[in-house]
């Protein structure tokens, strides 16, 4: 795991009091799942969505990915997907480049496809696109809802074992503003921080 990566994480898993505790039942519903998947033997598929898939959906798709690794959780995948299709947002990207992560696009066009790497032989293929794309699986996963308006949108998903809503607020709304780089910044950590409590819940 790339260095500033890594000191990142093992300074949120210091963190967690920092979690309030309702939000730490909504997580551990996620991790009881994951955990009857292990015992099952069985693969874990998370599946992030949000209204766009440019922001916080990805930001959870990749996090969750990191604290997965860095737990040593070796039996699962993440993906992410909006209820439309966008792009990739360079203000998301901006947050997690800030956080270490090396991204390169793999494909120019109006949803360029990134290689988001977080170690030398780790990464994700990151782009928008809607939730029940053939990228995604189709049944047996998880689907974390990331936004409110997902959340009230989206009452039943198909294929899904679990549906949770755990909605951030939305970095968009500081677009243009002094503060844009400080709240991407901040949604990227407090969705960071959430990642890695849900996957120290699993490894402990």
């Amino acid at each position: 795991m790339f260095l500033a990566i890594k000191n990142q994480c093992d300074t949120l898993s210091k963190q967690f009091g920092l979690i309030p505790e309702e939000r730490k039942k909504q997580l551990e519903i996620v991790s009881k799942y994951i955990r009857s998947k292990k015992e099952e033997n069985k693969t874990v598929n998370l599946v992030y969505i949000c209204t766009h898939n440019s922001r916080r959906s990805i930001f959870g798709q990749i996090w969750a990915a990191v604290a997965a690794s860095f737990y040593g959780v070796s039996f699962v995948n993440t993906f992410s997907g909006g209820t439309m299709e966008t792009a990739f947002h360079p203000n998301a990207i901006g947050a997690l480049r800030s956080a270490g992560f090396e991204i390169t696009a793999e494909m120019e066009n109006s949803n360029p496809h990134f290689n988001v790497a977080f170690s030398e032989n780790q990464s994700l293929e990151c782009f928008s696109k809607v939730f029940d794309s053939p990228s995604n699986p189709s049944n047996n996963f998880a689907a974390i809802l990331t936004c409110s308006h997902a959340e009230e949108n989206c009452p039943f998903i198909s294929g899904a074992d679990l549906r949770i809503g755990l909605t951030y607020d939305d970095p968009k709304d500081f677009d243009g503003t002094a503060l844009q780089t400080q709240k991407y910044v901040e949604r990227s950590n407090q969705i960071a921080l959430e990642s890695m409590y849900l996957f120290y819940k699993i490894s402990n």
